[in-house]
């Protein structure tokens, strides 16, 4: 059985971890948090994403530890899956790679040479610098973008549809495929490039994808105006094989933990390379006029004057706990605020954030 070690056990993390272990890994994660690490340990833990619970209960060789020590003498392959989020002028904060980095060198110069895969999303060109901090300590480092959904992340874990590896040397690159041939039940497309490469082709796909839903969006909104039909015309069009239908339907905007900050991301990295990002510019409108128009829209019937609104979800996407920049709950706080009952059907978890949020602007009844 071979070792493996995750560094950074938290949504996405403790989820690979499972993932691995249930491929037949004797897996090691790591997390700075010593009450949280307990409560893997002790099984204790309760998560909101499907199939975690389960696979924790049922997991023989996945041991937490807050020692970055133990995770790097566990494994000679390490994967980094901390958390980055937007900084003020819209690239990633890689403040919690940067720390895992500032341990790893303080370990000093390894005896076996290591190799230090990143999975958190960062700034093209990161993980260059990151190498270049690390070689001397006997580090090889390379990039692995996960590329799941909320809500599905075990699935996509097992199943994803490509896999990018970003790496200097074929070597290294094949230990990383290996991995995936071992944890995936499909076998997904995978693509092997130089690091930086990896990192833009993450940050772009993402993009893609906001783009996408802001046009669809764009499309409908037009459509519901001239008297059409959004959802006829949208799959009409995406029945296109060059298009297809995934991502490609009216609805609420995009939003939650990640299209918005690699949006962001893509912009900023444009600006500082003084190359245009209009395309992503222009999604990040559309979504703010979609929002606008639908708010306009529902207003101007007079037919829901005295109307209740109910909504069965306002995070954002329906089946999660994450209410981060989502675009159903700015609708409802939209006609709140405009006089009309909103009515929000929500998990207990859910319904306490908004209450200590917004109190009493919202009816909450929870299912």
């Amino acid at each position: 059985m071979k070792n493996l070690s995750v560094i950074g056990i938290g949504r996405l993390g403790l989820c690979f971890s499972l993932t691995l272990e249930k491929a037949g890994y004797n897996v090691v994660g790591c997390d700075i948090n010593s009450d949280y690490v307990n409560n893997i340990n002790d099984k204790s833990f309760f998560s909101h994403e499907p199939g975690v619970n389960k696979r924790l209960s049922e997991s023989k060789n996945f041991n937490a530890t807050t020692s970055i020590k133990d995770a790097v003498k566990h494994s000679n392959l390490l994967f980094v899956t901390v958390a980055s989020y937007s900084e003020p002028n819209g690239s990633y904060d890689v403040s919690q790679v940067d720390s895992v980095v500032d341990n790893l060198k303080s370990l000093g110069v390894q005896d076996t040479k290591k190799h230090l895969v990143i999975c958190t999303n960062v700034n093209p060109g990161y993980s260059d610098t990151v190498y270049e901090r690390l070689k001397d300590y006997n580090w090889e480092v390379s990039f692995n973008p996960e590329t799941i959904a909320q809500g599905t992340i075990l699935k996509n874990q097992q199943e994803p549809d490509c896999v990018y590896v970003g790496s200097d040397s074929k070597e290294l690159a094949e230990e990383i495929v290996e991995t995936y041939n071992n944890m995936c039940l499909n076998e997904p497309s995978i693509h092997i490039m130089d690091r930086l490469s990896a990192e833009l082709t993450k940050v772009s796909l993402n993009c893609y994808l906001t783009c996408k839903i802001s046009f669809a969006n764009m499309v409908g909104d037009l459509a519901i105006k001239m008297g059409a039909e959004p959802e006829k015309i949208l799959k009409a069009v995406g029945s296109d094989s060059r298009i297809n239908n995934k991502f490609f339907r009216y609805g609420f905007g995009w939003g939650g933990p990640c299209f918005p900050r690699d949006t962001r991301a893509f912009i900023r990295l444009a600006k500082d390379n003084n190359m245009p990002a209009d395309m992503c510019e222009a999604s990040n409108a559309i979504n703010e006029k979609h929002l606008e128009f639908q708010v306009d829209q529902y207003t101007a019937d007079n037919s829901h004057e005295n109307s209740k609104i109910i909504l069965d979800h306002v995070t954002y996407k329906k089946g999660t706990v994450i209410l981060e920049e989502s675009q159903q709950l700015k609708y409802a706080v939209h006609l709140a605020e405009k006089g009309y009952d909103v009515i929000i059907q929500e998990s207990f978890e859910v319904v306490r954030v908004l209450q200590h949020k917004y109190g009493s602007l919202f009816t909450y009844v929870v299912r």
